[in-house]
């Protein structure tokens, strides 16, 4: 059967093993899914237990909410099997399956009494950090009281944009300036493997890090270097596109290493990056607002952690003020303006 746009399903829990699982389905099929495969007829407003067949095979005896005529939620035991199970016999029965970590959830997964509590559940899921929850859970406060707040001020303001939607940090540099060790730093653990040769790391390597309370995809690229090494200059070239679609470049730099011809050309290919001096403790560059950093010993990572912050707006956060994160606020905001 061909799954039909108007009749959906979405897991609203996380993925994974758990207690329990919630699949919310909505759709006017509904009512025919559940009079085939469920064992009790569902009451509105009222938790029903029976069992969730297939033909003879029991998938799940859970507990049945239906919410309207059209929308259940069903709590299934939490196991892996199960889930998958359902969420199959969902899918053969013409239900698409909304994928949650797509983006914010869609309205059929939220409720609230205004559009803002509305947005706010919708984006819960974006929220990786404590910061990002805080902020966000703040906004209906935060909106209801904004009548005295610049509304140009929160459209120029992404912090909590960032904070929903993680920022590509992307750390380059020549050979061997201590790229991998300085990212280990930022994560807070051994991620990376490092070493003193050049040419360890042969590909981009990406991974979410928490930099003082905002989550960024922090990318560590190949050493820029001329190399006979075919995968060594497959790995370059496949990390110019990844530094290209930063939204931030980390330039790591050596004072061991002669500053012409790389170095110079990537201070000059990247003029907007932040400057990090790694190995301070061997030698300096004369880099007006470079930060002086020991990537094996962690000094100076404090500094980068902070800057790598601001940049991005999300340092020194006051989490109750009303801040903008979906179009349709920005265009609320503008409109306003423009009266």
């Amino acid at each position: 059967m061909s799954n039909d746009p108007a009749n959906r399903a979405m897991l609203l829990t996380a993925p994974g093993a758990a207690a329990i699982a919630v699949v919310r389905m909505d759709g006017p099929e509904v009512p025919s899914f559940l009079a085939t495969h469920f064992s009790r007829s569902p009451v509105i407003s009222k938790p029903v237990h029976g069992e969730i067949r297939e033909g003879e095979r029991v998938i799940d005896d859970p507990v049945v909410a239906l919410l309207s005529e059209t929308q259940a939620d069903v709590c299934l035991h939490g196991g892996a099997w199960v889930v998958h199970a359902f969420l199959e016999l969902v899918r053969r029965s013409g239900f698409e399956i909304i994928d949650p970590t797509d983006g914010p959830l869609q309205e059929m997964a939220v409720a609230g009494e205004t559009e803002i509590d509305r947005e706010v559940a919708a984006y819960l899921p974006l929220a990786r950090t404590e910061l990002a929850l805080r902020v966000l859970l703040a906004q209906p406060a935060a909106w209801r009281g904004s009548a005295g707040f610049d509304s140009q001020w929160m459209l120029a303001d992404r912090a909590l944009y960032w904070l929903l939607h993680p920022p590509r940090v992307a750390i380059v540099g020549t050979a061997n300036v201590g790229k991998s060790t300085l990212a280990n730093q930022l994560f807070a653990r051994e991620r990376l493997i490092t070493a003193d040769l050049p040419g360890t790391t042969r590909d981009w390597v990406g991974e979410i890090a928490d930099i003082n309370g905002l989550a960024v995809l922090l990318v560590d690229t190949p050493g820029v270097r001329e190399t006979t090494d075919p995968l060594e200059q497959q790995a370059i070239r496949l990390s110019k596109p990844v530094v290209e679609q930063a939204d931030l470049v980390i330039l790591v730099l050596d004072p061991t290493q002669p500053v012409e011809p790389q170095q110079s050309a990537l201070l000059a290919r990247f003029t907007d990056a932040i400057k990090v001096v790694n190995k301070s403790d061997r030698g300096s560059l004369p880099i007006d607002g470079a930060i002086k950093t020991v990537a094996v010993s962690g000094r100076g990572i404090d500094q980068l952690r902070q800057r790598i912050a601001a940049y991005f707006g999300c340092d020194e956060i006051e989490i109750d003020r009303p801040r903008v994160w979906t179009e349709r606020q920005r265009k609320e905001l503008a409109t306003d303006e423009h009266r």
